[in-house]
């Protein structure tokens, strides 16, 4: 049980990054409840660079998943990644307006895996 709760923040992590990492990269299957039309070659391009980046640091936490020496690097990976996401989308709520619930659920989602991990860092680095 210890194992699986060590390890929390990135198996929840990887469980959401990856199918997001892959529906942002595929505009043919992008839900109409995220509101992207996806209607310049430019956008798609930033879209499946975001999806590889999304896939690449998903790599580092199924690392940190199963070896142990990994796990401090991927569990620092995930509170970069899941905090700046969130103060991103902070700035944007304020700058740009409120988005659709999607996004408003992805904000909190990505506060509390953070914080999270700063918990579980804390918690687990002198073991």
């Amino acid at each position: 049980m210890k194992w699986i709760f060590k390890r929390l923040h990135l198996l929840v992590s990887v469980i959401i990054v990856v199918p997001t990492g892959i529906i942002y990269g595929s505009p043919t299957i992008l839900p109409q409840q995220l509101n992207i039309a996806v209607n310049t070659i430019d956008l798609s391009n930033m879209l499946k660079a975001i999806m590889c980046l999304y896939l690449g640091i998903s790599c580092i936490w199924i690392l940190g998943i199963w070896k142990e020496n990994y796990w401090k690097s991927a569990t620092q990976l995930n509170i970069l990644f899941m905090l700046t996401l969130g103060l991103g989308r902070i700035i944007s709520m304020i700058t740009d307006g409120i988005p659709t619930g999607g996004y408003i659920f992805g904000v909190l989602a990505e506060l509390v895996i953070g914080f999270l991990a700063v918990y579980q860092l804390k918690r687990y680095r002198s073991q």
